[in-house]
């Protein structure tokens, strides 16, 4: 699977971690940056892999910063991404069950290496339940941002 991954400076150990995992694991990884820890602004980065997923240049996207607030909230910004905020793993399984996000997003500050490769392998792992009640409550989120992606 191509995943596409950023981060800030905020979420560099942890985006680099999650590389090496991500590959470790057979996926290939379009890295966004940060590259340095030098300060910078987590929405330039955030929405180019958001930008990506939506696209379908990568099939999946994971953000970091140092709580994965500000990283989801751009993420959610991009028409068509569904980035869902987890620190454990049953939130990543069930946003992909439930929701069909196809984004997550962490923060470094809130979870070590060992969380974070159990909450990647569950959410590229977990696929979409499907069913008349998901996908009705997917439709209406996307009927939200239509109305306000004008």
């Amino acid at each position: 699977m191509k995943i596409a991954v950023a981060c800030d400076h905020g979420g560099l150990n942890l985006k680099n971690a999650m590389i090496a995992y991500l590959k470790k694991n057979g996926h290939e990884v379009e890295d966004f940056g940060t590259y340095t820890n030098d300060s910078c602004d987590y929405p330039d980065y955030a929405v180019q892999a958001a930008e990506a997923v939506a696209s379908g240049a990568c099939e999946r996207g994971i953000v970091v910063c140092s709580s994965g607030i500000g990283v989801s909230i751009v993420a959610n910004k991009v028409p068509g991404i569904r980035c869902a905020h987890c620190h454990d793993v049953y939130c990543a399984k069930y946003t992909r069950y439930h929701n069909d996000a196809n984004m997550i997003a962490f923060g470094e500050k809130v979870i070590g290496v060992g969380m974070m490769e159990e909450i990647v392998h569950a959410f590229l792992t977990s696929e979409y339940e499907g069913g008349e009640r998901h996908d009705r409550r997917i439709a209406k989120i996307k009927a939200i941002e239509e109305k306000y992606s004008k």
